[in-house]
């Protein structure tokens, strides 16, 4: 059977526009929330709020997903109903929060939260229920590919967006996603109708054991790993060999490398499975993050930068597939979701120690610059000895 790409590409697409309407909510949220009367310090903890409703919501809609999907044609429509209410709301924003009181414009960004994770988890049981096992880590590449250029597009965009009334952005992007999201209908059409019926329909769900534990358990550690990197890490890092101007410039680096080392890696975890790829991506990406840490000159800095994002894409890229492959049959919504949970839980963990100001903590400092390397080799031996587990015991999931 011949990989969907087409479908890969529309769900890249999706994502993309998803990620960007992330980051024009990011960019505005303060002048908002001031029109809306909040103080500057209120700012963090509504995106904390956003987390925690991320967390909650990407767990319950993986599991909604397996099981509205065992209908073809359901999940697409349920996607689409959400994304829809999700966009209404998104787009309110900029024109209520002049006019409305607190609790009005907070009310609205919690609506927003709660659908939005429409677009996280669902999508991607599509290619798990539909889409020939060896294609999903293509498949999953060309999808998080759409995350992976939004990410690095967004300190130019902050750059740009500079002075821009927001109602402009928040209508381009959310028409755009809106009118995007229709095709995700087509897009569950096309895979059942070219692929048989989803396994899904005749077997019984597997039963997750301890290899699926290590793997979220892992993803954990990763996951904070990179918050702590990128998040924390990677602005200081420049700062001591660059200008501040220069950051919107300097930390797309990250991301390009995310992008132009997941598609080639997709082969890997093809031939070797997720849990493996995802092992190796952790001890090499730790590499990098010790070498970000002590770099002497920008290029050697810039360098390590590439090749820690570049472990980063490999991870997620594998991560999705070894999730995909748990889940396999009729519980890939529930561990996919089980796995984006677990990133929106590491970014609200990041959110409230920003908000709490423990940054400034005296010694702080000195810790966050060689934890996200402890945490991630921790995460590849975890892996390893999953990834030897399964060697030793067969497995229908061949592709974790």
């Amino acid at each position: 059977m011949r990989t969907p790409h087409r479908v890969g590409v529309y769900l890249g697409a999706v994502q993309f526009l998803f990620a960007l309407t992330w980051v024009v909510y990011v960019i505005y949220l303060p002048q908002l929330a001031a029109k809306a009367g909040l103080g500057k310090e209120a700012v963090v903890w509504i995106l904390v709020l956003d987390q925690m409703i991320f967390a909650v919501m990407d767990a319950l809609t993986g599991i909604a997903a397996d099981r509205v999907a065992r209908s073809v044609g359901r999940l697409g429509a349920l996607v689409v109903a959400l994304t829809l209410v999700s966009c209404a709301a998104f787009v309110a924003l900029p024109y209520v929060a002049p006019a409305a009181d607190p609790k009005v414009f907070l009310a609205l960004t919690i609506l927003w939260s709660l659908t939005s994770s429409a677009l996280r988890a669902p999508p991607l049981v599509l290619i798990g229920r539909y889409a020939p096992q060896p294609s999903h880590p293509w498949l999953a590449s060309l999808t998080l590919l759409g995350l992976g250029i939004a990410a690095g597009l967004a300190p130019f965009l902050a750059l740009k967006l500079k002075g821009v009334d927001p109602a402009l952005p928040f209508v381009v992007s959310t028409l755009a996603l809106a009118a995007t999201a229709l095709g995700i209908v087509w897009a569950e059409r096309a895979l059942a109708g070219r692929f048989a019926a989803p396994a899904a329909a005749t077997a019984r769900p597997p039963r997750l054991g301890g290899r699926a534990a290590a793997f979220l358990a892992a993803i954990v550690l990763l996951a904070a790993g990179f918050q702590i990197h990128f998040q924390l890490n990677s602005a200081p890092q420049y700062l001591q060999f660059a200008k501040p101007e220069d950051l919107p410039y300097l930390m797309p680096i990250f991301w390009v490398g995310f992008n132009l080392c997941m598609l080639p890696a997709s082969l890997a975890t093809r031939r070797w499975g997720g849990i493996v790829v995802m092992a190796a991506a952790g001890v090499a990406g730790a590499i990098a993050l010790y070498g970000a840490s002590v770099a002497a000159r920008l290029d050697m800095l810039a360098a390590a930068q590439f090749l820690a994002g570049g472990a980063w894409g490999c991870v997620l890229m594998s991560a999705v597939s070894a999730a995909l492959a748990f889940g396999h049959t009729g519980r890939e919504g529930s561990v996919t979701g089980a796995l984006f949970a677990l990133l929106a839980v590491a970014t609200l963990a990041r959110l409230a120690f920003v908000a709490a100001g423990l940054g400034a903590v005296p010694g702080v400092a000195a810790v966050l610059g060689w934890l996200p390397v402890v945490a991630w080799l921790a995460a590849g031996a975890l892996l390893l000895v999953a990834a030897g587990s399964a060697r030793a015991a067969p497995s229908r999931a061949g592709a974790a």
